[in-house]
């Protein structure tokens, strides 16, 4: 496990600025019109203009080389670093916690970090290692994740029915998340009788594939009062970790300890039990991984994932709302984009700026992001 503690406890590192291109379907739309549009309302956002960042961490997954210098030289060419992150699903986590090392570091201290992507042609390199797979689904994330609902349902009783309020609730909280993919709250009738896909996973309790974009703007201390930054409208970075598997016990997927461990590593990092959070936002492609991971993460104990959504304790208003952007399932999963939104998501709510989904008295939130490898990347907010 990375540790940061020292970097972040020593040189505060801020979120000034959050922009975003709606998450959508897949269109004729350009890429570079897409993440321009994130990055300009970030500027815009923090009150910044672009000569003054100094460098731009561009996560991606399905564009191709050199997509950010591409994109951004359409501000100016200002010669700052550009960096080209891929991490999978946890590409936009990974380089907003490299814009957070950059400025803890000293080495920048106005540093954007943005996500974008389009569907693009889906290869991964698993498929490309030269081994011949147990299975033709033995490496799709579809599959596994319902043969670990099936388990979850024969070990622990647990019911389609608890699986699909997750999706309801998300579905709940994206229609009213002007950048969501879908808009529409759905009911438990309506998710449980959607098409079904892999075992008792139903089409609305999968996340889909698009595009989008979104930016956030960091800096330092320095920088936050050099700029005549806001101090009310800054989130300050109080912890940033990365992982990876390692061998778990028997009894437990591999995944959910990943996420175990992460999350606490962060929370450690962060001096914050997972019971003083007020908002997380986690990686939901499928609706069994919340109800694990709001476990795992410590929200709630193990075993009370589903009666945590049932009671209406992950709700926004409840007591710690889980994905109230919609998370994965209803805002959309670009890849690219979506840990830099989750992160702009946190700050809309610690600002206390999310009309119409705002959870009250927002004090503390963790960003958590997984990535096919598995890879893990953990971050904890605070508002300023």
């Amino acid at each position: 496990m990375t540790n940061t503690h020292s970097l972040l406890r020593e040189r505060a590192v801020y979120v000034v600025g959050i922009g975003m291109h709606p998450y959508g379907f897949p269109s004729e739309t350009p890429y570079v019109q897409l993440g321009l549009q994130a990055v300009r309302e970030a500027l815009a956002d923090a009150g910044l203009t672009w000569p003054q960042v100094r460098s731009a961490l561009v996560g991606t997954a399905a564009l191709g080389m050199a997509a950010g210098r591409v994109m951004l030289r359409h501000l100016g060419s200002t010669g700052l670093e550009v960096l080209q992150v891929e991490n999978a699903s946890a590409s936009g986590s990974t380089a907003f916690r490299i814009a957070c090392l950059q400025v803890a570091s000293g080495e920048h201290d106005v540093v954007l970090a943005m996500g974008v992507d389009k569907f693009g042609d889906g290869r991964r390199a698993v498929l490309k290692d030269g081994l011949t797979p147990l299975s033709p689904t033995a490496n799709v994330p579809l599959v596994k994740f319902a043969l670990l609902a099936r388990r979850c349902m024969r070990e622990r009783g647990l019911t389609r029915e608890d699986m699909a309020r997750v999706a309801v609730k998300n579905h709940g909280n994206a229609a009213r998340n002007p950048y969501a993919q879908f808009r529409k709250p759905r009911t438990l009738e309506q998710v449980l009788a959607s098409a079904p896909v892999a075992g008792d996973l139903t089409a609305m309790q999968c996340c889909p594939r698009g595009e989008g974009a979104a930016a956030v703007i960091v800096v330092s201390e320095a920088a936050l009062q050099r700029l005549g930054i806001p101090r009310e409208r800054a989130v300050r970075v109080l912890a940033s970790t990365a992982s990876s598997e390692m061998l778990p016990p028997e009894d437990t997927p591999a995944l959910v300890d990943l996420v175990r461990k992460s999350a606490a590593a962060a929370l450690a990092q962060a001096g914050i039990a997972a019971r003083d959070l007020d908002i997380v936002e986690l990686h939901d492609a499928f609706t069994i991984e919340e109800l694990l991971y709001t476990e795992a993460v410590g929200v709630c104990e193990t075993g009370e994932g589903a009666a945590y959504v049932a009671r209406g304790d992950a709700d926004i208003g409840g007591r710690c709302a889980i994905n109230p952007s919609g998370g994965l399932i209803g805002m959309g999963h670009p890849l690219g984009p979506t840990g830099i939104g989750q992160v702009a998501e946190i700050t809309r709510q610690l600002r206390g700026e999310a009309a119409g989904r705002q959870h009250p008295g927002a004090r503390l939130a963790l960003a958590h992001m997984i990535g096919l490898g598995s890879v893990a990347v953990a971050h904890v907010l605070a508002r300023a």
